[in-house]
């Protein structure tokens, strides 16, 4: 029995290119380029699974569509699938796999980086001494926030938010909250002593941190406008490792220029990987490159994940991670 068709659209670690090519005809994106709608269209007919990025275009209905589809699963690597149409891929029988689990720590790891940094002001700090521009220490220079005993809420308190949960409390005793509309059990609940909201508006109301772990797109599209960020204190900040177009840009750059919230800490954008420009510029902002899973560790295991997901198909089984 011939092997399936399975195509990569973009460059993999190593270690899951090479179980790639040993499992299946694998189709590798040597140059790491974004492929163009058409090159999309044309993998739906030419292979048997795809395994899509978040940096994709929009694989919908237009690309689902195309005559002679081949395509019967689109394996997705990333835990976040918004770059799939999934009711598109349901109405065309074509199943939609994602990789939760393996980037919960990491991704973690990050809304905490992002969190601390801002809060302490040090990629201000560090710009100062690459320019060299400080000038020593004084009592009064760059005066920050204080993280440890803080307030923060959760907008999502799924994973990836419960293992930030696990930082901040048990490192940090930071009291937390969230909203989340399908909370988890009352076990997990009370691991970090949190406080369960009935609202997002109650979450931002009372917290010195915000941390975003909802997903993207849909009615979360800019969940966080400009009337919810004036929900927020004056001397609070925003966190925000899930989605970028669960964030107004527009209303968060006003927000901050205005003194609505004192900073915010950024993996994601809206309109990745352009950036708003006033954000560039601004110092109470500490901006990443999406770097939530970017650990040699977890890509591997993600690319893993992904190519389970394709195996089991294949098998004739359930994808363990099948979302649509």
């Amino acid at each position: 029995m011939s092997k399936p068709k399975v195509l990569l659209t973009r460059k993999w670690p190593q270690a899951a290119e090479e179980r790639a090519r040993e499992q299946f005809n694998v189709h590798l994106n040597d140059d790491d380029h974004k492929m163009s709608v058409d090159e999309l269209k044309t993998a739906m007919q030419n292979y048997d699974a795809v395994c899509p990025t978040v940096s994709d275009f929009l694989i919908d209905a237009d690309i689902l569509g195309v005559e002679n589809r081949k395509c019967k699963i689109l394996a997705n690597f990333g835990v976040g699938f918004n770059n799939i149409d999934t009711d598109a891929a349901k109405a065309a029988g074509v199943v939609v796999t994602n990789t939760p689990g393996v980037l919960t720590d990491c991704t973690a790891d990050i809304a905490m980086t992002l969190l601390l940094m801002v809060a302490r002001r040090a990629g201000e700090g560090e710009r100062l001494v690459r320019t060299k521009q400080w000038d020593g220490w004084r009592p009064t220079h760059m005066l920050s926030t204080k993280v440890t005993g803080k307030k923060l809420g959760f907008i999502g308190f799924g994973r990836i938010a419960q293992a930030v949960a696990h930082k901040a409390h048990h490192g940090f005793d930071m009291e937390i909250s969230f909203y989340d509309p399908y909370p988890p059990p009352a076990e997990v609940i009370g691991k970090y002593n949190a406080r369960q909201c009935d609202s997002v508006e109650e979450v931002l109301r009372n917290s010195d941190f915000v941390t975003l772990h909802c997903p993207g797109g849909g009615s979360n599209t800019n969940l966080l406008n400009a009337e919810r960020l004036g929900m927020m204190q004056k001397h609070a900040f925003l966190i925000n490792t899930a989605r970028g177009d669960v964030v107004d840009e527009p209303a968060l750059v006003k927000a901050l220029k205005d003194g609505v919230i004192a900073g915010a800490g950024l993996d994601v954008f809206a309109r990745e990987p352009k950036v708003t420009e006033d954000l560039l510029s601004m110092e109470n902002v500490v901006l990443f490159p999406h770097l939530g899973s970017a650990t040699t560790e977890t890509r591997v295991a993600m690319g893993m994940c992904s190519l389970d997901n394709v195996e089991a198909f294949f098998n004739g089984e359930e994808p363990p991670n099948r979302v649509a």
